[in-house]
Order: C-alpha cells, then sequence, then structure tokens
C-alpha cells in the first residue's frame, strides 16, 4: 500500500518551488525572484526572475516583466523582456513593447507590441552603452 521508495520532488531547475498567484487575487507591486511564476490573477507591477513566467488565461500583467522563457494565455500591457522563447497562446492579448529571442505564437493571439527579436535584442542594462561593431564597406578584389 505504502512504498518505502519515496522520490523527492524535484526542484525547479533555477532554484526553488514555482509561485502562484491565484485566480480573484489582485497584488500591487514589484516581485524579484528564482524561481517559477503563475499569475492566474491580476498583477500590476514588476516581475524580474531568473526562471519562467506563465500568464494564465484569467492572469492579466500591467507592468515589466524581465524572465528567462514566458508562456502566455491572459492578457499582458507593458514592458516583456523574454531571454529565450516567448510562447503566445490563442487567448494572449499582448499590448506594449517585446525584446525575446524566440517568439512562437498560436493563430488566434493579439500581438499590439513593438518587437525587437533575435540574440542581440535584449537590451542592456541602463547606463551601459551597446557594443558596435566597425563597418565593413565592399571594396573590389585586388589582382595580384
Amino acid at each position: 500500500m505504502f512504498s518505502d521508495n519515496k522520490k523527492p520532488r524535484p526542484m525547479n531547475e533555477f532554484g526553488g518551488q514555482p509561485n502562484r498567484i491565484e485566480k480573484n487575487t489582485k497584488i500591487k507591486g514589484d516581485i524579484t525572484s528564482e524561481a517559477d511564476f503563475r499569475i492566474d490573477g491580476k498583477l500590476e507591477g514588476n516581475v524580474k526572475t531568473s526562471g519562467k513566467v506563465v500568464i494564465g488565461k484569467d492572469g492579466y500583467i500591467k507592468g515589466k516583466v524581465e524572465c528567462v522563457n514566458s508562456d502566455i494565455e491572459g492578457k499582458f500591457n507593458g514592458e516583456l523582456i523574454v531571454k529565450d522563447l516567448l510562447s503566445l497562446k490563442a487567448s494572449a492579448v499582448i499590448e506594449g513593447t517585446v525584446s525575446v529571442t524566440k517568439l512562437a505564437v498560436e493563430p488566434g493571439a493579439t500581438f499590439n507590441a513593438s518587437c525587437t527579436m533575435g540574440k542581440g535584442a535584449i537590451a542592456p542594462s541602463p547606463g551601459v552603452a551597446p557594443k558596435l561593431e566597425p563597418t565593413k564597406t565592399n571594396e573590389p578584389a585586388k589582382i595580384s
């Protein structure tokens, strides 16, 4: 009936149990964490995590979100910075500015955002000037 072979629950790879903001919960303020976040309620503020941010179908965030990956089914309004993959489900509604390395959008998603994509898309920290590469000019080939 009961086994002595209890396996420990796997911890989140980013350090800790995932956090949840449940439906019918409203929060104003900033959140910083190293674990994943799932928002099914409403958040007005900023989220910064080295994990994944999931906005459920009834979830809403107004503010700035910085994370590694994100799955969005609900609504987002603000600045979204995703270091790897942003996945927008069919029910997602995105407004604002988005900076992402990879983007997956299901048919039906609403994406009314200014978007910067690619490995160089993630904005550097404030006060740090981006490194510019010198431009090369095309010169005719020289015959030896």
